[in-house]
């Protein structure tokens, strides 16, 4: 496997940045990525000698302050200044994860040559990468429009040797940090710190980490559902293609096959049935789950566009002789797909939720609670309640954060997108979401020592098997706190390739 990814103008995707980031691969600059840089520095200094035009956050100020006109010799203050006043996060801090992410979106759009910076502002961020060094960055404070500017800044201090950064897990002052590994502070010149600022990465970030993660969740729900369905006697009949085939929605029928799939060769689901139809938790699996799947092919495609684009502002176009202010650090695109794939997930989490419920009612044969000996013991019945508990906050969540705006910079930024908040939300949402299929996963496989000595299909007892090595069957009360925490530790433990 290469251990070194280059930056160039070839599209990334969310697996490879998947593979980048949690493989540990380094990053360099191809010599495509370099010319670029320097050929549109090279333009922007030319320019500003020999023009003494304004032009927007280059030699202006920024926001309302855009008509104030700012002299030559103060251009490299005025965008240490902007870094500066611009670091007012607050909040939580911003996971490492995601940070990394930051910084390799950050570093692939100023590779453009687009924005005017200077390379060695560029290898300075991928020398914090491929170091680990990781500046604090702060959950609050971004309206996702002029760019994610509050996060960005605190991602962007370290450069000049100002705000703090975590190494070997060590949180410090930047400036220690720079002087251990020989480092100068960055000088900014012209353009440089509104390069860094105006950008969609912390947005972009959060939304890639949410889609690696929901991939492995729709699989999970599939499979946890599968486990479900066998314990509550289901049919396999809601899963036949050709329902499906009359109502083709991609992911419709990709689950119906996946759950034949999973089911095959069960001698649970070959049983006769007494019943009739199954409740719509479990017969309408393909019909939730692959909505839901389709929503996460959708938002992929919108960041797929959104990390390969330029996002700061203003625009540099070295062969036209352009410099452009526009919009292109607006976050609308984002925070919509971010709102639809919170949406899609706490929809997986409340299906899931009433399978839960299901198997706790004492139908077809199980106990009440899944335990022997119901009324001495409780069994099952408290992981239903946090299990809908969790639910009802993600239909909390999932209220779209991209309906608000509020106005901003006296009136200039009179639209935003919130997409910043809609990105943080939507993390909560998918941590939510592992959890409650944990629950389930817990139920299930519960339940499905009920059906014994009957068997399930080879893949699904191969996988309860390997869960029975962390959770044991639960024969009388215990505290079930841990071993919800185990089937979330068991969960997070797979690793599930899927295609992008």
């Amino acid at each position: 496997m290469e251990t070194t990814h280059y930056i160039s103008s070839d599209l990334l995707s969310i697996d490879m940045i998947n593979e980048i980031v949690f493989q540990g691969k380094q990053l360099a600059l191809s010599e495509e990525a370099i010319v670029n840089i320097e050929k549109c520095r090279k333009y922007l200094d030319d320019k500003m000698k020999s023009n003494s035009d304004p032009i927007y956050g280059i030699n202006t100020g920024f926001g309302s302050l855009c008509n104030v006109k700012i002299s030559n010799e103060n251009l490299s203050k005025l965008q240490e200044n902007l870094v500066k006043s611009h670091a007012c996060g607050t909040g939580e801090e911003v996971p490492h994860e995601i940070v990394k992410i930051m910084l390799l979106l950050k570093i692939q759009s100023l590779s453009y040559g687009h924005s005017g910076v200077q390379l060695v502002t560029v290898q300075r961020l991928i020398d914090f990468y491929n170091n680990d060094i990781f500046p604090v960055i702060y959950t609050q404070g971004s309206l996702g429009a002029s760019g994610d500017l509050a996060p960005l800044a605190h991602l962007s201090l370290p450069l000049l040797g100002e705000g703090e950064v975590y190494v070997d897990g060590f949180r410090q002052p930047a400036s220690k940090v720079l002087a251990k590994f020989g480092w100068e502070p960055i000088v900014l010149q012209s353009k440089e710190g509104l390069a860094l600022l105006n950008g969609t990465q912390f947005m972009s970030a959060y939304g890639v980490f949410c889609l690696i993660k929901a991939e492995k969740i729709s699989y999970l729900a599939d499979f946890i559902g599968a486990v479900s369905l066998e314990g509550f006697d289901g049919r396999i009949e809601p899963f036949t293609d050709l329902i499906h085939l009359v109502r083709p929605h991609k992911g419709q029928v990709q689950t119906a096959e996946r759950m034949r799939d999973l089911l095959e060769d069960s001698e649970i689901i070959a049983q006769p049935k007494v019943h009739v139809q199954d409740p719509y938790s479990f017969r309408c699996i393909p019909q939730v789950h692959g909505a839901s799947k389709d929503t996460i092919d959708y938002v992929k495609k919108v960041f797929r566009t959104e990390i390969n684009s330029v996002t700061d502002n203003p625009n540099i176009f070295v062969g036209e002789d352009l410099i452009i202010s526009g919009g292109n650090f607006h976050g609308q695109p984002l925070a919509l797909a971010l709102d639809f794939l919170g949406i899609a997930l706490s929809e997986l989490g409340s299906i899931s939720e009433r399978r839960t419920y299901q198997l706790i009612s004492g139908l077809r044969n199980l106990p009440a609670f899944l335990v022997n000996d119901p009324g001495l013991n409780s069994g099952f019945m408290i992981p239903q309640y946090t299990a809908a508990s969790i639910a009802s906050q993600n239909k909390q969540l999932a209220t779209p954060s991209s309906i608000d705006s509020i106005v901003s910079s006296n009136g200039q930024e009179d639209h935003v997108s919130m997409g910043a908040n809609a990105a943080t939300k939507t993390l909560r949402i998918v941590e939510n979401v592992e959890r409650i299929l944990a629950i389930e996963l817990l139920n299930g496989s519960q339940a499905l020592e009920f059906r014994r000595p009957l068997k399930s299909s080879e893949f699904i007892e191969s996988f309860v098997k390997s869960y029975r090595e962390e959770v044991s069957f639960v024969s009388e009360d215990r505290i079930l706190h841990y071993d919800i925490e185990k089937s979330v530790s068991f969960l997070n433990s797979f690793q599930i390739e899927m295609e992008d």
